[in-house]
Parts: structure tokens; C-alpha cells; sequence
């Protein structure tokens, strides 16, 4: 026989979104940081929805669009996320090339495919592998900051080539549409309540 652990509903308590204190559920303000109470975060959905569709988005032109600018010796080239990682395993730096691969694909790509699994589960209060979901949602926020290494990469490699005065290294926009959809994704991953991801039809506020 299952033991059914007790709700925070069922116990007349409330967690702060802002400090985490567990607070009466007849208060409307937490104690602590004056902040308003609520059993979920109001429109979780909805935002974290709109969050990661404009992600998606900008994602496009984040991988289309050149994000640097070398010029050596008099011969200059923009590259892209894809094409720097083909020239970087050319040069034998193969591990340069699959850290900027994981960093600017494959996390990326993990964070749409996992936070868009969320969403859908949990518009559709569905009780599949919960427990799962759960970790899901706590691997793409231990994931989401290390989004940023591509554009710590293209910064440090501008440094370099000005540091060295062989040439001259200069980030172009799609490097900014890349730093724009990592910020996008950490607010999605951040907006999205995870709580949801155990409420039954009976359980979802009104």
C-alpha cells in the first residue's frame, strides 16, 4: 500500500517564489520579502511558452548568420557556430571544436527539446514518468549557464589575434543572436513553474 505524502494544499502552506519561506496560504504577501503568494507562478505557461518560441526564432539566424571575423596576414573570413567548429577540428584542436559543438548545439538544442517536452506534459496535466520531468527540468537549469561558453570563446579569441597584432578578430551579429537566445532560454527555464509537473486536473488552480 502507497503512502500519499501530504500537499502543500492539503496543509494550508505556501512557498515563496522570491525567498522559498513556507508561509500560511491565508496570507496574500510572504512575511519576509513583502512578495505576493501565490500556489503557482501566475501565466507560467503561457510566458515560458512565449520565451522559448521567440528562442526558437532567433536561433535560426544565430547559426546562419556569422559570428566572427578573422583577418590574417591579409586574409580576412567570417565564420559561422558550424563552419568554427569544422576549422578548429581541421587544426587538430578537436577539443576546442566539441566543447564549442556542445556548448552551441547540442545544449541548445537539449534545452528546446526538454522544456518543450515540459510544456506540453504539463498543459496536458499528464501524470507520464513525473519523477523524471522533474530532473529534466533540474538538468536544463544546472545546463542553461555553461550556453554562454561560445560567446566567452568568440571574446576570447578576439583578444587573442588583437593581443598577438598578427591580424584583427572582430565578433559580428550573430554572435549577438546566439547571447540573445541563451538569455531567452535561461528566462523560459526560469518562468516555467516545475511544480506544475505534479498537479492533477483536481490540484491546478482556477
Amino acid at each position: 500500500m502507497s503512502v500519499h505524502a501530504p500537499r502543500a494544499a492539503e496543509l494550508g502552506v505556501v512557498g515563496c517564489h522570491t525567498c522559498g519561506l513556507v508561509c500560511s496560504a491565508e496570507t496574500s504577501r510572504c512575511p519576509r520579502c513583502a512578495s505576493p503568494l501565490h500556489r503557482r507562478k501566475p501565466d507560467a505557461l503561457a510566458r515560458t511558452w512565449a520565451l522559448l518560441i521567440a528562442a526558437l526564432i532567433l536561433y535560426v539566424p544565430s547559426n546562419v548568420l556569422p559570428v566572427m571575423y578573422t583577418s590574417m596576414l591579409g586574409r580576412g573570413e567570417a565564420s559561422t557556430i558550424l563552419h568554427g567548429v569544422v576549422e578548429f577540428w581541421k587544426a587538430g584542436s578537436w577539443d576546442i571544436a566539441l566543447l564549442i559543438f556542445v556548448a552551441s548545439v547540442a545544449v541548445p538544442s537539449a534545452k528546446f527539446l526538454v522544456l518543450g517536452t515540459l510544456l506540453v506534459t504539463a498543459q496536458r496535466r499528464s501524470s507520464w514518468a513525473r519523477l523524471q520531468r522533474a530532473r529534466l527540468y533540474r538538468f536544463v537549469e544546472l545546463i542553461g549557464y555553461w550556453s554562454m561558453l561560445d560567446v566567452v570563446v568568440v571574446a576570447l579569441v578576439c583578444a587573442l589575434v588583437q593581443f598577438r597584432l598578427l591580424g584583427t578578430a572582430e565578433p559580428r551579429l550573430g554572435i549577438v543572436f546566439f547571447g540573445v537566445v541563451v538569455v531567452l532560454t535561461m528566462l523560459a527555464a526560469m518562468s516555467f513553474d516545475p511544480r506544475l509537473t505534479w498537479d492533477d486536473d483536481e490540484d491546478r488552480p482556477r
